[in-house]
Formats: C-alpha cells, sequence, structure tokens
C-alpha cells in the first residue's frame, strides 16, 4: 500500500456473516493446492464465515495445508487434476446445490469463470453477472459499495441495469435498507459528448419505477457522490448527492482505478464478489492483503445468508 493505514477487515462483518443456528456457508475453494489459497480459507474458516470444501489434487492440498499448520482432518475433499477441471468440479457442485458459493483458489481467472458460465454447470439463472466491491476505510463512517469495477470492460446501459440491482442486494444485505446510489460521471451535467452523463439520466429515470428499494440519482461526479462539503459549495439539490452508499461507474477503467486509489491512497479494505449466478461467487487474488481477503468471504457469508 502507498498509503501509511493499516487495512484492517471490518468486525462488524465477521459477525454479521455468523448464521444464527451455526452453520457457516458451505464453501467451494476451487483448486486448494497454494499455501496463500489454504491460509485465506484457514482464517475464513476459523471466523466463522464459511465452511470450506476443498476442490482439487487431495496430496497437494494435504501437504501444503500440512505445511501452514492446517488441520484439515475433518474438511471434504472433491478430488480435481488440474486448474481447468478443479473448475468444472466446483461449478457442477454448485450447480446441482451442493455447494452453497465458490471460492476462487490458485487458477486463472478466466478458466474459473469459463466453467461458471458454461451452461452445463446449471450456474446461470438469466441474469447477468457484476462484480461488486463493498469498501471501508479508517476515519469514514459507513462504507462506500462500488461497481462494476473488475468484470465488465463496457457495460451498455441494459448490463448497468443489472449491475444496479446486483449492487442494490448487496447493500441491504450489509443492512442498509434504501440505499442511495449515485451514477458516476465527471459532470453532473448532461452533455452528448459525455456518454455516461445521458445514460446515468436515463437509468435514474427507469430507477424511479424500477427500483423502488432505492434512491437511484445521476450523473453525479465522484465529489458530488460522497462529499456533503463538495455539494453544500456547489450547490447541488439531490436526495443521492453527498451521502451516496453506492456508486456505479460507467466503464472498467475508472472503476478499477476508483477502486484501486482508495485501496492505496486511502487504506480501503476492499471485499470483492461476483454476483448474479445461482450463488455468490468470491474472486481472491494473491495481491490482496490478508484483511481484504477475510472481508471478501466475510461479505460472502453475508450476501448467501441474506
Amino acid at each position: 500500500m502507498i498509503g501509511q493505514h493499516q487495512v484492517e477487515c471490518p468486525a462488524w462483518m465477521l459477525q454479521a456473516a455468523k448464521r444464527a443456528d451455526g452453520n457457516a456457508v458451505r464453501t467451494g475453494i476451487v483448486n486448494a493446492v497454494n499455501r496463500v489459497v489454504l491460509e485465506s480459507t484457514r482464517d475464513a474458516m476459523a471466523a466463522g464465515a464459511i465452511e470450506p470444501v476443498l476442490i482439487g489434487a487431495p496430496d497437494v492440498i494435504r501437504r501444503e495445508a500440512e505445511a501452514i499448520g492446517f488441520d484439515i482432518a475433518t474438511l471434504e475433499i472433491m478430488p480435481a487434476d488440474g486448474e481447468e477441471e478443479a473448475a468444472h468440479v466446483g461449478a457442477a457442485a454448485a450447480g446441482d446445490g451442493r455447494l452453497a458459493a465458490l471460492m476462487k483458489g490458485h487458477l486463472h481467472t478466466d478458466i474459473f469463470m469459463r466453467a461458471v458460465l458454461n451452461k452445463d454447470a446449471g450456474l446461470r439463472i438469466g441474469t447477468p453477472l457484476s462484480h461488486v466491491f463493498h469498501l471501508t476505510m479508517a476515519g469514514r463512517s459507513g462504507s462506500l459499495i462500488l461497481s462494476d469495477c473488475a468484470l465488465n470492460p463496457a457495460p451498455d446501459v441494459e448490463l448497468r441495469k443489472a449491475i444496479i440491482t446486483n449492487a442494490v442486494r448487496v447493500a441491504q444485505a450489509t443492512g442498509i435498507t434504501r440505499p442511495k446510489v449515485a451514477l458516476l460521471s465527471a459532470t453532473e451535467v448532461e452533455s452528448p459528448r459525455i456518454p455516461s452523463t445521458t445514460d446515468s439520466a436515463a437509468l435514474t429515470a427507469w430507477a424511479g419505477d424500477a427500483v423502488p428499494d432505492a434512491e437511484v440519482s445521476g450523473p453525479l461526479a465522484f465529489d458530488l457522490a460522497v462529499s456533503e462539503d463538495a455539494v453544500r459549495v456547489k450547490g447541488i439539490d439531490d436526495p443521492v448527492a453527498g451521502a451516496a452508499d453506492i456508486v456505479i461507474v460507467p466503464e472498467i477503467v475508472s472503476g478499477n482505478a476508483l477502486y484501486k486509489g482508495l485501496v492505496h491512497f486511502a487504506g480501503a479494505c476492499a471485499a470483492g464478489l461476483v454476483l448474479g449466478a445461482k450463488v455468490p461467487i468470491l474472486l481472491t487474488s494473491r495481491a490482496d492483503p490478508p484483511a481484504a481477503r477475510l472481508a471478501s468471504a466475510a461479505l460472502l457469508g453475508i450476501v448467501a445468508n441474506s
């Protein structure tokens, strides 16, 4: 991290991920043959966020788990040889109901997602997939949800409708009854030279009837979405301005830069999930700090239990 902030997984997320009946979310760890993956699995299991099912080569999984002192004697292992087979085994098990969630382990994202998207796996439910980041930052009350910063490169207006719906679902699962959704652009003024402004205006009109359980508004520049001071200085009268719980980005470049800027400069703890499939999907990265990987597992538990 470029800044000097200490990244921490919020305690409330870990508490919220725990089910009242004590049964954690049964989660397939796809190709769990790597120590970083197994360390993340151990931490999430210890926190009560997930009940892991390890998928991959059994001998390798046992060897790597032993190397980090992770006792997996009571855990189920679904045998699979290599990345592609592990991805297909995990997707099929989630599709037929044997798993309630999936977590990407030591394999390429494209291989993992190709298995998830395969119609034979039974994970497609007729809605588009989108990625949601839930961010918490020291010194800022509440959280901020960003979408889609990691999966859909250039979503059109129709796809952004699904992105909004998925993000609202995450916000409500975390306890925000009526989330405020800001549609991001470079300005709050509609201009045909900036397509995201006209798209945002169209989405705002659509959301009035289609998303009754959220307040959706745009276009809004980022400062007007999150800063009450900026709203006051610029004299903006808007129900979402300055108080956004969710920011919907127009395309992946701006979204990815915004998310990484908040992580590296503001010390945000970013928990990420893919929604829109039959089960929630966690895309971990070796570059994520342990706190972010744990927060992602907690978010998975929160959404799966909602």
